[in-house]
């Protein structure tokens, strides 16, 4: 079994969003012998407008607590703005038997960048995570270009996908559940663990 800890960007994920779709899925009771169990924990920072760096730490730190109590194995899923919530969360925190699989970080030096509502956000730097992970970028994204996403997985130490041009991997992407998205994840939990 696998407990997911899911981490949106500003505002949160949407219905329409893979990540609510896959939460949706995860936290769906599944029958058969060779069926996966998993569940899913989101985030719940009290700064999801304006977000506040330390609230939305400490809220990956409260969902990881609650995922790790349904399994040993955790995996952090991220957009946007949560990939940092969830790199600075792994970097001081430094967890065992975790992986993260993080969507479209945002460039903070970039034009796009909401400099005024994230400016807890502005001066992180990538560093080597303690820990298996993917990168997953658009070769489209208006809040970071593939080089620097590319620059921010080398810096992690993580694996990179670049899967095309689908804006910011987000629902205005509109890609619905995301199967590659899926496979990608998938395979990062195979490859990190029992």
């Amino acid at each position: 079994m696998v407990a997911y800890v899911v981490i949106p960007g500003i505002d949160g994920s949407d219905e329409q969003h893979w990540q609510s779709l896959w939460e949706t899925h995860w936290e769906t009771p599944t029958v058969g012998a060779s069926a996966i169990h998993t569940s899913a924990v989101r985030i719940a920072p009290a700064s999801w407008s304006a977000p506040d760096l330390s609230d939305w730490v400490s809220s990956v730190q409260s969902a990881y607590e609650t995922a790790a109590r349904r399994d040993s194995r955790v995996v952090l899923v991220a957009h946007s703005l949560g990939c940092w919530a969830a790199a600075q969360w792994l970097e001081r925190v430094r967890p065992e038997k975790v992986a993260a699989f993080l969507v479209a970080p945002p460039d903070p030096a970039a034009a796009a960048f909401p400099r005024e509502a994230a400016a807890t956000f502005l001066d992180l730097t990538a560093r080597p995570l303690p820990c298996p992970g993917t990168v997953v970028a658009s070769g489209d994204d208006p809040y970071c270009d593939p080089a620097t996403s590319a620059s921010f997985a080398r810096a992690w130490g993580v694996r990179y996908h670049l899967v095309g041009d689908h804006g910011h991997l987000n629902s205005g992407s509109g890609l619905g559940a995301w199967q590659e998205g899926a496979e990608l994840l998938h395979a990062l939990v195979e490859s990190s663990g029992p």
